[in-house]
C-alpha cells in the first residue's frame, strides 16, 4: 500500500505532472478559442471537436519538447494521440452533458470538459506515450 502511496505521490506531485498540467492550460486556452471560434459557423459539438484537434497538435507540440523532453517522431505521436481518446470521449460527454442537456453556456461546457480529463491523459502520457524502454 505504501508503494502504491508513493507511486501517486511521486506521479502527481512532480515537477513533470506541474509542466505537463502548466501546458494542458495552454492547450486548453487553445482548444477553447478555436472550439468558439469554429461555432460561430459550425454546430458546436463539430466546433469542439476541431478545436480539440488544433489542441491536440499544440500539445504534442509543448509535451514532447518540455515535459517529457523527446524528440519529435511520428509513433510517438500516433500514441500520443491515442493516449488522448479516453480523456477525448470524457470531455465530449462533459459537453454533452452540460451544453446539450443542462443548457449552460458553451464556454463552460468546454472549460469543464478540459479540465476533467488531466489526470487520466497524464498517466497515459507518462506510461504509454513516452515511456522510456528500460
Amino acid at each position: 500500500m505504501n508503494k502504491l502511496i508513493l507511486k501517486f505521490k511521486d506521479t502527481f506531485f512532480s515537477k513533470q505532472f506541474f509542466i505537463f498540467v502548466t501546458i494542458g492550460i495552454i492547450n486548453t486556452f487553445i482548444g477553447v478559442v478555436f472550439s468558439y471560434i469554429f461555432s460561430s459557423f459550425l454546430n458546436e459539438n463539430l466546433a469542439f471537436i476541431l478545436g480539440y484537434i488544433c489542441g491536440l497538435f499544440v500539445s504534442y507540440l509543448l509535451n514532447s519538447f518540455f515535459t517529457f523532453r523527446e524528440n519529435l517522431a511520428l509513433n510517438k505521436f500516433i500514441k500520443f494521440s491515442i493516449s488522448y481518446i479516453p480523456n477525448f470521449i470524457i470531455q465530449n460527454i462533459v459537453v454533452l452533458i452540460v451544453f446539450n442537456m443542462m443548457g449552460l453556456h458553451k464556454l463552460i461546457a468546454y472549460v469543464l470538459a478540459a479540465i476533467i480529463g488531466v489526470p487520466v491523459t497524464f498517466v497515459l502520457m507518462k506510461f504509454f506515450a513516452f515511456k522510456h524502454k528500460d
